[in-house]
């Protein structure tokens, strides 16, 4: 489509090409002797400029309204300067050499990176960097030249992510805008689309970074560094619990394994059963010492060999 309205383009100075052609040959015609005669040579190099002249101004009005709209770009048409609203996509052109020109817009997907300072809730000094990656509308192009021109990333992308991203951090307390990372990307995107999307594509937004002040990064990792001795000491806590736990089991254990023991001996005869298990673990030697039933005295006996 692009390569037929090009020839279409060349076909309408075709009458003017024809006419230029006509009026050169009739002047050579005219200069040039009916008897073959070589007119002087001053005349002859003057009618060569002129032909020169007329072909290299041909040449400018056949080639000077050629261009190619790149891959990834919109061709804004200007007609004396001023967008005509006519909007080229990518491939070959033709446009009218002496009243217009095109202008080459970007609707690729455009990495934005910006650094922000700004105001926590509750009122700590937040620096944020965010990279904004985001596109301009195909159909917005020519309005987007007509009314912003070709710095319109300094002249609405800037002004709208800082923006976003002071309004954002204000709603958060400065330890919220890292342990809530994930909600504070989303709530600026949201505010960025609210704000640019009626020209350009937001394809995705990333913090990079927060920066704070020395006092209260040092306050953080005060605080980080007592929240770690606390989780030490209640896990030694919890693990102290459990051995006590342990030593109650092993003690009820050994309680109740006593208790059953009794109550077995009692079950099978009581002392004469416990002398009948003496006698199982006797190993055949009698006491050197004896305790006579009814005196307190201690007699040695005498040595069996």
């Amino acid at each position: 489509m692009s390569t037929l309205k090009v020839l279409l383009g060349l076909l309408v100075w075709a009458p003017l090409i024809y006419a230029v052609v006509r009026m050169v040959l009739e002047a050579i015609k005219f200069f040039s002797d009916e008897s073959g005669e070589r007119k002087p040579l001053w005349l002859n190099r003057a009618i060569g400029i002129v032909i020169g002249l007329i072909i290299m101004i041909l040449g400018e009005i056949l080639l000077g309204g050629l261009g190619a709209v790149p891959t990834g770009h919109r061709g804004i048409v200007l007609r004396w300067n001023a967008p005509s609203g006519r909007v080229l996509g990518p491939g070959i052109y033709y446009v009218n050499p002496i009243s217009e020109k095109v202008v080459n817009l970007s609707v690729q997907i455009k990495a934005y990176t910006m650094v922000c300072k700004s105001a926590s809730h509750d009122l700590q000094d937040v620096t944020t960097t965010v990279t904004l990656n985001y596109a301009v509308i195909p159909g917005e192009a020519s309005s987007l030249y007509r009314d912003v021109g070709i710095n319109y990333d300094s002249v609405i992308v800037k002004p709208a992510v800082n923006q976003s991203v002071k309004s954002t951090t204000s709603q958060f307390n400065a330890e919220n805008l890292v342990t809530e990372r994930p909600l504070v990307k989303d709530s600026i995107k949201s505010s960025l689309v609210a704000r640019l999307s009626n020209r350009f594509i937001i394809e995705e937004l990333s913090i990079t970074d927060f920066e704070f002040s020395p006092d209260f990064t040092a306050a953080i990792e005060r605080k980080v560094t007592a929240t770690q001795n606390a989780l030490t000491e209640e896990n030694n806590l919890k693990v102290e619990q459990f051995k006590a736990q342990q030593r109650v089991a092993i003690a009820t254990g050994e309680a109740k394994a006593i208790e059953i023991q009794a109550k077995a001996i009692e079950s099978q005869g009581g002392k004469s059963y416990i002398g009948l298990k003496w006698v199982e673990k006797w190993n055949g030697v009698l006491p050197m010492y004896i305790l006579g039933g009814n005196t307190s005295m201690l007699m040695q006996m005498p040595e069996m060999k």
